[in-house]
């Protein structure tokens, strides 16, 4: 209203007041648009929109008994809880963590799951554990045949950790190691033809002279390989006759290097009898190519 009655004041005033209109008229026309439809006009284009968007996506939020779990698997594996150390009960880790007890003993029942944690037989609160190798050897399997592996691949990681192994067993092995080690060969030299728990056996041996090595780390991985190959290794036991008899010389052999301490001779005769595997499946027609099963 102000501008118009200034516009009229001053058109009253003019000596020529349509001229004066028609260029207050033109000089409106050519005004540039108000910032609304500049802006409207750049949100239009796609680089424009592409430098607003957002960098990061939004967080995926957790139930909370994951939430709880994590917590607690942070502080076994810094060691601020270790192995055999009793966890508070579910009622008190629910007002620790100010959840309710469900949400605890779902994340109690996940960490159990993992070998995080267990329950001694007869006690009310879980203890902290170590996952067994067996445990972890089968996760590892499962792994190995998801990912398609062959059994040329299982048996090429065996002859470079096998040898070695004995070369360490030989060394470092005490009485109870190499009583464990003869009691595996004997019982294999006494299975029966065709005996299912043969391959077992023969996978105890191995399992006996990881322990032998004292390195863990050479225990949890051979121990997934050997799982490994244990189907297709019992269908070459069954079915190339001198299988059985060339396992039991080479473990013969293998048991008196280690009692020896004779690290070169028990890596050389470890070294034949993984060698001898690959034989022993060509002899039983089993492709080096055949994915290993569970």
């Amino acid at each position: 209203m102000l501008r118009l009655g200034r516009l009229v004041k001053v058109v009253l005033l003019s000596d020529n007041p349509t001229e004066l209109i028609n260029s207050r008229v033109m000089n409106t026309n050519h005004r540039k648009p108000p910032a609304r439809a500049r802006r409207s006009t750049a949100g239009a284009n796609p680089a424009a929109a592409t430098a607003d968007a957002p960098l990061f996506d939004p967080v995926e939020r957790e139930p909370a008994y994951i939430r709880v779990s994590s917590a607690i698997e942070a502080k076994i594996l810094s060691r601020s809880l270790r192995g055999g150390d009793v966890l508070p009960a579910e009622t008190e880790l629910a007002q620790q963590f100010r959840v309710h007890r469900s949400t605890v003993r779902e994340a109690l029942r996940q960490l159990e799951s993992a070998g995080l944690v267990t329950r001694p037989p007869g006690a009310k609160r879980m203890v902290v554990s170590r996952p067994h190798a067996a445990k972890v050897s089968s996760g590892m399997r499962h792994a190995l045949v998801l990912h398609d592996v062959t059994f040329v691949d299982v048996w090429e990681a065996m002859m470079v950790i096998e040898p070695e192994v004995a070369a360490l067993a030989a060394a470092r092995r005490t009485q109870t190691d190499l009583d464990a080690l003869t009691r595996a060969a004997e019982a294999f030299r006494g299975c029966p033809k065709d005996d299912p728990n043969a391959v077992d056996v023969v996978a105890e041996f191995f399992q006996a002279m990881g322990a032998a090595s004292r390195n863990q780390v050479l225990v949890l991985a051979k121990q997934s390989l050997t799982d490994a190959l244990a189907p297709s290794l019992a269908r070459m036991i069954d079915t190339v006759p001198q299988a059985r008899q060339r396992i039991a010389d080479a473990q013969r052999r293998i048991i008196t290097a280690v009692r020896d301490k004779n690290a070169e001779e028990a890596r050389k005769w470890m070294s034949k009898h993984v060698r001898d595997f690959q034989r022993g499946y060509e002899l039983a027609g089993i492709s080096p190519d055949t994915p290993i099963s569970v």
